[in-house]
């Protein structure tokens, strides 16, 4: 047993922590491809338990379990990469910036600052995929090299809007499970596309998928990604 602690700068909706995050939290401690459901939000500035399992990891926060993570697989193969002078053009159809869910959100939020990614995928002319230009920040970096959480929230939030922008619907939307498999992770301040693709939708569940390239085109990660559209809420909320 551990105890880790997500800062709120690592946000995705206002309270809790974004889900790609809190993945890459639990997945810090595998090798190769990793499968992390999410259970419940994660609370933000509070110790949270990191248990061992028969079968991988789990989180929990005063015995509610948040998310558990085992050694996953990746269905399919990711588009072939986007140049970083189309993914910074693809970026200025982002959708978010005239609708979005969690505008405070660390990786996607329109409202952040420096201190957030700021990854805005828009849709890449002629191709079903969005993609946006994005560096890993220094002071998120260890021996010069990206996060391995840093890289799984760079993977999270491209995946909804590799949905989003060709197929539409609600933006109530909440990160179910993640899949991911970091081959490489980005040095520091290396120019690097993120790609987002839809994969199909079954009632309120929606596969998507992510994945991230450097410059001159090599895979340093990939995911697939199961998002839940919520209930639209009743009278009394």
């Amino acid at each position: 047993m551990s105890t880790v602690a997500i800062p709120s700068r690592f946000r995705g909706p206002p309270h809790s922590a974004n889900g790609g995050w809190t993945a890459g939290t639990l997945a810090a401690v595998f090798d190769g491809p990793v499968q992390v459901t999410l259970r419940a939000p994660t609370p933000l500035d509070v110790d949270l338990r990191l248990d061992r399992t028969d079968s991988g990891v789990a989180l929990r926060h005063d015995g509610t379990l948040l998310a558990e993570a085992v050694a996953g697989r990746l269905e399919g193969r990711p588009p072939l990469p986007v140049s970083w002078d189309d993914a910074v053009e693809a970026s200025t159809r982002y959708v978010g910036f005239h609708d979005h869910p969690y505008p405070t959100c660390f990786v996607c939020g329109t409202d952040r600052g420096t201190d957030a990614l700021r990854i805005f995928p828009g849709a890449v002319d002629g191709r079903e995929v969005v993609a946006a230009p994005w560096t890993a920040p220094a002071d998120l970096c260890t021996a010069g090299r990206a996060r391995i959480e840093l890289v799984w929230a760079a993977l999270d939030c491209p995946s909804w809007f590799g949905h989003l922008a060709f197929h539409g619907g609600s933006t109530r939307i909440l990160l179910g499970r993640l899949t991911a498999h970091v081959e490489a992770r980005p040095a520091a301040d290396e120019r690097c596309v993120v790609l987002g693709w839809p994969r199909g939708k079954d009632g309120r569940k929606i596969r998507s998928g992510s994945a991230l390239y450097s410059e001159d085109g090599r895979l340093l990660a990939s995911a697939e990604a199961l998002w839940i559209e919520l209930r639209e809420p009743d009278a009394t909320g």
